[in-house]
């Protein structure tokens, strides 16, 4: 048995970002993100900071607002209020996860559709349902949904296994792979058999949030392994697969870091910039 293609989203991401930096060189008005942290996650803050980095390599303009941890559900609404009206901001993005006393769903809900960057307003939830080239697809599912294509142009026919159910991966990826006409399965923590159903999926999808859960076990030869998992560990950044398992049994695999995680930023100047289109019919 070789040893799986890994399927390197640093290199990818690259790739599209240079792609991009050329296409907004060319305007004549660059694209504007607005994004608002509330609190002091430092998780938060890393993943703010690389966003800030990436929109600086494209040409496009960043403003970050950072909020105090106590703000005000109401203050924040205000907030995004002002910025759905700003003619200069093209994509608004709440880094997630904002503080216990603020419903998470009222604060997405309250961005407007067409700088709803992140996908997560129902409008483009109900769009990517219907296959609507005008959704915002969320950035993860994606960046992921490329680096499938890097492994094999046409996934039709192919039983995909989603593990995980979440609203921000799970689910939209499920409706990606149908709308590639797979047969997709989702898992989650309540579902019985979960080693075999995994066992028959030639696209795996690994994005349950538990260091090295998927082992050789769950594994089907020469599959397509896609790990979402960011686990801090004392030895650094884990997947939710057990790489060393996986390596030599998959076709392909994304490794952790350098796979899913730069493919998300990517994707998000990608909307950013398709929001700038679309709302200046350039």
């Amino acid at each position: 048995m070789t040893t799986a293609t890994i399927l390197n989203g640093k290199q990818l991401a690259s790739s599209i970002k240079t792609s991009l930096k050329e296409k907004i060189s060319n305007l004549k008005q660059k694209p504007t993100l607005a994004v608002i942290i509330v609190g002091n996650n430092p998780a938060s803050e890393t993943y703010v900071r690389s966003k800030e980095k990436a929109c600086l390599e494209t040409g496009i303009n960043s403003k970050t607002y950072k909020l105090d941890e106590n703000i005000q559900e109401t203050e924040l609404l205000e907030l995004i209020d002002l910025l759905n009206k700003d003619n200069d901001v093209n994509g608004i993005l709440v880094q997630l996860p904002l503080p216990s006393h603020i419903n998470t769903d009222h604060i997405l809900h309250a961005i407007t559709p067409i700088k709803d960057v992140d996908g997560f307003h129902p409008l483009n939830t109900g769009l990517l349902l219907k296959k609507s080239p005008k959704a915002f697809i969320p950035c993860t599912p994606k960046g992921i949904l490329k680096l499938l294509h890097l492994a094999k142009k046409d996934l039709t026919g192919l039983n995909a296994v989603v593990v995980g159910r979440s609203q921000i991966v799970g689910l939209p990826i499920a409706n990606l792979l149908i709308n590639e006409n797979c047969t997709v399965t989702v898992t989650h923590s309540k579902t019985k058999n979960l080693k075999e159903i995994c066992k028959s999926a030639d696209i795996l999808i690994a994005a349950l949030g538990k260091t090295e859960f998927i082992t050789k076990d769950y594994i089907k030869e020469n599959s397509i392994i896609i790990d979402v998992g960011i686990n801090r560990t004392t030895e650094g950044l884990k997947g939710d697969v057990k790489f060393s398992d996986a390596i030599d049994l998959c076709s392909h695999i994304t490794p952790v870091p350098g796979g899913v995680g730069p493919m998300t930023i990517a994707m998000l100047l990608e909307n950013t910039y398709e929001a700038f289109l679309s709302q200046t019919n350039s």
